[in-house]
């Protein structure tokens, strides 16, 4: 087929019930449960639909429901796209699991977590049925998605993109967003990178920030990171000068738990490179005595900490990538 006959050819989408023409946006309630009020609860999702061919991809945020920063990134992306200037088909999906998000909570009212419940099963748990949705109405229609959660457990992340750095087409679509740092990660059972994967589609994971607050360079990040996205897969004109930044590509990461309860104070932060033995912070008792340093088990970076000061023995504190990783290492 010719480019001219691929043009012609594209029309519009169903979804919802109804059509989405080329050159137009939609927005969706697509039903997926009701409150015991009966009330009926539906999936908020916008449909893009460009002027003429291209990829088709997903944006996922809040698949658990107290990582807000996905939210207003997915929000922000959509501000800045014009679909009669668009090519290809966007699915945004700014809060999949609805019933956390209402009720401030990383898990679904039954207390699953929705992101250990893919592919999920029409007749199963609620978790299992809003992953069934997902995967039919959203999935099963994209080539490719981005899908965005924050830290958890009163923990930060560094702005990082997750995946199959295996896959050069992965690998190349994580280079093209840009964010701070990337790694190869497992794909876990359970998880919507996994049941995606498994039907050819490929999926980039971004972390960064914490829970329940919003913070802009993060949300700034996840924005121009997917709008190059765009760009590289020839969807939308990156319309901002070009940032020659790239990312750093980090091997095997592991935490840091503190080897005595008390007051944690960090002297460095995300995002600093550390030599191997380095002192990273102390742990104290409340009145400055019995110090205990916590100190670096290698040479990295530093992706991710703990919030609360307030440590018992064997909490996870920092968390630190390798920059001399061997080719075979994977995340943990």
């Amino acid at each position: 087929m010719t480019q001219e006959d691929a043009a012609e050819s594209w029309g519009p989408i169903s979804f919802g019930g109804a059509e989405v023409k080329p050159g137009t946006r939609a927005r969706f309630n697509l039903p997926m449960s009701r409150l015991p009020t009966g009330t009926e609860v539906g999936l908020p999702v916008v449909v893009v639909r460009g002027v003429k061919p291209g990829p088709s991809i997903w944006l996922s945020a809040a698949l658990h429901g107290d990582e807000l920063n996905g939210v207003e990134i997915v929000r922000s992306v959509l501000e800045r796209i014009d679909p009669r200037e668009f090519h290809g088909t966007l699915i945004a999906v700014p809060v999949v699991n609805l019933f956390g998000f209402l009720n401030e909570s990383r898990y679904t009212p039954d207390r699953r977590d929705l992101n250990r419940s893919f592919p999920g099963r029409e007749k199963g748990s609620l978790a299992s049925r809003v992953a069934h949705l997902f995967m039919e109405e959203i999935v099963s229609r994209c080539d490719l998605g981005i899908d965005l959660h924050t830290g958890s457990d009163n923990r930060t992340n560094l702005p990082q993109i997750r995946g199959n750095m295996r896959d050069k087409e992965t690998f190349e679509l994580a280079r093209a967003f840009a964010a701070p740092v990337m790694m190869h990660s497992r794909n876990r059972e359970g998880t919507l990178r996994k049941a995606a994967t498994k039907l050819g589609k490929k999926v980039l994971l971004f972390e960064g920030g914490e829970s329940m607050r919003l913070n802009e360079q993060v949300i700034e990040v996840g924005r121009e990171g997917i709008l190059r996205v765009l760009h590289y897969l020839k969807m939308r004109e990156y319309d901002r000068p070009q940032i020659h930044a790239n990312s750093m590509f980090v091997g095997k990461t592991s935490w840091i738990r503190a080897r005595r309860a008390g007051v944690l104070r960090l002297f460095r932060h995300m995002g600093d490179i550390v030599e191997k033995g380095e002192e990273l912070g102390a742990i104290e008792d409340i009145l400055g005595n019995n110090t205990v340093k916590v100190k670096s088990t290698r040479y990295g970076v530093i992706i991710g900490h703990a919030l609360n000061p307030l440590v018992y023995q064997g909490d996870a504190i920092v968390n630190v990538a390798r920059l001399d990783q061997d080719e075979d290492e994977e995340e943990e």
